[in-house]
């Protein structure tokens, strides 16, 4: 398999961070970087969650957690042909 280099900019501080963590762990930058990359490949995208959303997502995220909780006042559905049907009514 051919070889192939990346070069990636980045914090001083995070790097060192970054090799530290990695090392307690076994790994050296480039094991790590191309486990991420590995996994990215595999998950066919961001191997983690990104948890920044704007203002808009955050209160539809705590629309969804609150009615969660009173699940009583909601209605759901099991099917988007259910959903259609209740619409048409």
């Amino acid at each position: 398999m051919a070889m192939s280099n990346i070069n990636v900019r980045i914090d001083a501080d995070k790097k060192q961070k970054a090799q530290e963590l990695f090392s307690s762990l076994g790994l050296d930058m480039s094991t790590a970087i191309n486990m991420f990359i590995q996994q990215a490949l595999e998950f066919n995208g961001i191997p983690f969650t990104i948890r920044k959303y704007n203002a808009e997502t955050e209160k539809a995220f705590a629309e969804v957690e609150e009615m969660k909780k009173h699940p009583e006042l909601y209605k759901g559905y099991n099917t988007a042909d259910e959903l259609f049907e209740d619409l048409d009514r």
